[in-house]
């Protein structure tokens, strides 16, 4: 299990796989690197970077009070620096790619490129209160069979997903106990998001504009309900030669391996190299 020491002392669990373009896939909020094993053999020659954040996966837990997008970003940097790469590309889910464009305004000479996995420089409302009825919870449901039902039949923007991969969602957000499942990161990174606030600031348009110069792609889920229709038609108006796709079937967030999604982010790769 690779691993590395944070400059603050946290041992922080990474993968590290395959040759080529160096690409660092951040996860999003309360998720892991299995965010990206879906999307991980249509990626093909880069050497596929993927961190567990502090309190998350096999990362050991930390002073929530560390929990929060600056530090992270800073963690990020130390695994380049770490594994001696000077430049990177980011491939960031949802807070993964909060960290992208924070990293494009204070450390931009470290990035090759960014694409954006439903994210945007404002963040709906609605989808962050929905985030808070489960964050730092454990689910109701006892098993993983359960919980993969309860999601094919939610109301939340997927539609013709497999129920095996719910299953598979599930196994990879929950442990199974004699108990119920239970969330695999730390629970009181509820407590540090909601001190501190979901956004590290309260107009991140300016970091979203730092990644001016740096090839750039963005996905949506056609029904996210995080990034808003309207915010990433900013993002395009901003950003005309950003690539740019929207995933039909799908909320927040899009599991990666899509058609459009490949497509896109292999239109991506294909600029940084």
């Amino acid at each position: 299990m690779p691993t590395f020491t944070s400059s603050d002392r946290v041992t922080l669990h990474y993968a590290d796989e395959g040759q080529g373009l160096p690409l660092l896939c951040l996860p999003g909020l309360t998720r892991d690197l299995h965010d990206f094993d879906d999307v991980a053999s249509h990626l093909t020659g880069v050497r596929l970077i993927r961190l567990d954040y502090r309190g998350r996966g096999l990362s050991e837990w930390s002073d929530p009070q560390t929990y929060t997008i600056p530090t992270e970003a800073r963690d990020a940097l130390e695994l380049l620096d770490h594994l001696q790469i000077d430049k990177a590309a980011i491939l960031g889910t949802s807070r993964g790619g909060l960290i992208a464009m924070l990293l494009a305004a204070t450390g931009k000479d470290r990035l090759l490129g960014a694409a954006l996995n439903d994210i945007g420089p404002e963040i709906a409302q609605n989808g962050l209160d929905f985030i808070k009825t489960y964050l730092g919870r454990n689910p109701p449901w006892n098993t993983w069979d359960a919980a993969a039902e309860a999601r094919a039949r939610a109301d939340d923007g997927f539609d013709n997903v497999p129920l095996e991969r719910w299953r598979q969602e599930a196994e990879r957000l929950y442990r199974e106990t004699p108990d119920g499942l239970v969330i695999r990161y730390d629970a009181r990174l509820r407590d540090a998001v909601l001190s501190s606030g979901a956004q590290p600031t309260a107009d991140l348009w300016p970091l979203f504009d730092a990644l001016e110069g740096l090839p750039l792609c963005t996905l949506r889920g056609a029904n996210s309900n995080l990034l808003s229709p309207e915010t990433f038609a900013e993002m395009q108006r901003r950003r005309p030669d950003m690539i740019a796709a929207e995933v039909p079937d799908r909320g927040h967030i899009p599991f990666l391996d899509e058609p459009q999604s490949i497509n896109a982010l292999g239109r991506w790769l294909d600029l940084l190299r």
